[in-house]
């Protein structure tokens, strides 16, 4: 691995930990304007110092952050289908390496749908994506999609996507949490974060889901709406930094976001 790769893939996964918060933004891209993503930068600015990486499209990077931030960015590069067409896994590359460069990313990524009707189309692409991020030093990310086909998340389908993506030389794979996840993480050669999926019920699910992923091998998150869609979003993404960088349970996580939400609660009311 050379030395740009090396430092791009130190801005993903945290070198002293060796693991990674990521926080997905991208969800427009499929979706439109997602509940609590209409205005994207309302919503990623106060998030920005809590994240290791954001994923997003290089639409919303540009008009929604600040280049004066700092923020180490995967950029979103599939896309090409929507939430109301005939197949989500009729994607393909949207955005060339050129623009990554002047974007300064610390990766990319795409989505791949095994078992789909377009899976060998996404799953070329991925390929070709992983040899131009091997030319230019960028590392890519192998997002295993299901599009609207939830039920696939198990151990079985997941492990064959994951194994599939590394196969390709994907240098970090995204995919979902499920049951005998450890089956997922241990035939998967490249690290593995987790997707949060649709929003769950309670914080407390979410901080055990983000435990037992970490328990069972996967190096981190790359979370959106379980994070942006609560009430007390930066509480959230706090408390899931803990259990991935301060290696805290899920209670004492939770106990983290009572805090920075009475916090933030208590000053609201005194400015008001």
């Amino acid at each position: 691995m050379d030395w740009g790769m090396k430092n791009r893939m130190s801005r993903i996964i945290n070198p002293k930990t060796g693991r990674a918060v990521m926080l997905a933004f991208d969800h427009g891209y499929f979706l439109g304007p997602t509940h609590r993503l209409e205005e994207p930068r309302k919503t990623i600015e106060p998030l920005l110092p809590y994240a290791d990486t954001i994923m997003l499209t290089r639409g919303v990077l540009r008009t929604s952050v600040d280049p004066e931030s700092a923020t180490n960015v995967v950029l979103r590069v599939s896309g090409g289908s929507s939430i109301v067409g005939a197949d989500l896994s009729d994607e393909g590359i949207t955005t060339s390496f050129k623009e990554a460069i002047k974007l300064n990313v610390a990766g990319v990524g795409m989505s791949v749908f095994v078992g789909s009707k377009h899976e060998s189309q996404t799953l070329l692409n991925l390929a070709e994506l992983v040899n131009q991020g091997e030319d230019y030093g960028i590392p890519v990310l192998g997002i295993t999609a299901v599009g609207k086909e939830l039920e696939k998340r198990d151990a079985r389908y997941l492990s064959l996507c994951c194994r599939i993506c590394a196969e390709l030389g994907t240098h970090i794979v995204k995919t979902y949490y499920c049951d005998e996840f450890e089956k997922v993480t241990t035939s998967c050669p490249a690290p593995i974060v987790i997707a949060g999926g649709p929003k769950l019920e309670t914080e407390m699910d979410v901080l055990e889901m983000t435990y037992n992923a970490i328990q069972q091998g996967a190096v981190g998150v790359d979370m959106g709406r379980n994070i942006w869609q609560n009430d007390h979003p930066v509480a959230v993404i706090r408390a899931i930094r803990s259990i991935v960088h301060e290696n805290n349970n899920p209670k004492q996580a939770h106990d983290v976001f009572l805090t920075i939400k009475d916090d933030a609660e208590s000053t609201k009311a005194a400015n008001a």
